[in-house]
């Protein structure tokens, strides 16, 4: 006697069924991520400085950082020399030898204007200069160098070419020269802000507010 065994359809695995399911919804997910991560510098929240409405720091004694504050982006973060990779996590001062708060001349300070990161908080972190159109004459940027701190007003607010690199010219007259890129990246141009001198060796223990 002879047996035949009975040959049966395996079933298709869960892969064959749901792949092209499952992928869709994972392009789908990644580019709604994608989407938050572009527009998440746009989020009207501080992020920098939890603590914004109080002065920081507290003392002159606390003044051991380099570093810019301007209230009305509720901007907080440190500044240094060096060369581009500073701007990871810091602005750049630029040029150091053309200019700083207590000598005087052109102190330059260049940051990104949008650099995705892997989370919202990242974007964020990258992207200090986001809203740098918001400042207008008159807005307040603090900066703190060798243990003093510095108030600067803003006096003028433009946009160059990438090629117009007389911004970072030396200046005889004390001010601040930030600026960041457009919106259409590096070689489309830069936004920039001029800032004049306005107060030396400002009490720490003001708050800092517009």
């Amino acid at each position: 006697m002879r047996y035949h065994q009975k040959q049966t359809k395996g079933r298709p695995g869960f892969v064959k069924r749901y792949g092209v399911t499952v992928l869709a919804i994972i392009l789908l997910g990644s580019g709604l991520y994608l989407l938050f991560l572009v527009f998440s510098p746009q989020i009207n929240q501080p992020t920098i400085n939890k603590t914004w409405n109080e002065p920081v720091p507290y003392t002159k004694a606390a003044l051991t950082e380099n570093r810019i504050y301007v209230p009305k982006l509720k901007l907080n973060l440190p500044y240094k020399a060096g060369d581009a990779t500073v701007l990871r996590d810091n602005i750049w001062h630029r040029f150091p030898e053309r200019g700083d708060p207590e000598s005087g001349g052109n102190f330059i300070l260049a940051g990104h204007r949008f650099d995705i990161g892997l989370t919202p908080g990242e974007t964020k972190h990258r992207s200090p200069f986001y809203h740098i159109d918001a400042l207008h004459q008159g807005d307040k940027i603090y900066a703190d160098f060798d243990g003093k701190r510095y108030l600067y007003e803003v006096a003028d607010r433009f946009k160059v070419k990438p090629t117009q690199t007389e911004i970072e010219a030396p200046s005889d007259e004390p001010k601040m020269t930030l600026y960041t890129c457009t919106f259409q990246g590096s070689a489309d141009g830069r936004e920039v802000i001029i800032a004049h001198l306005a107060e030396k060796d400002v009490d720490p223990a003001k708050a800092l507010v517009e």
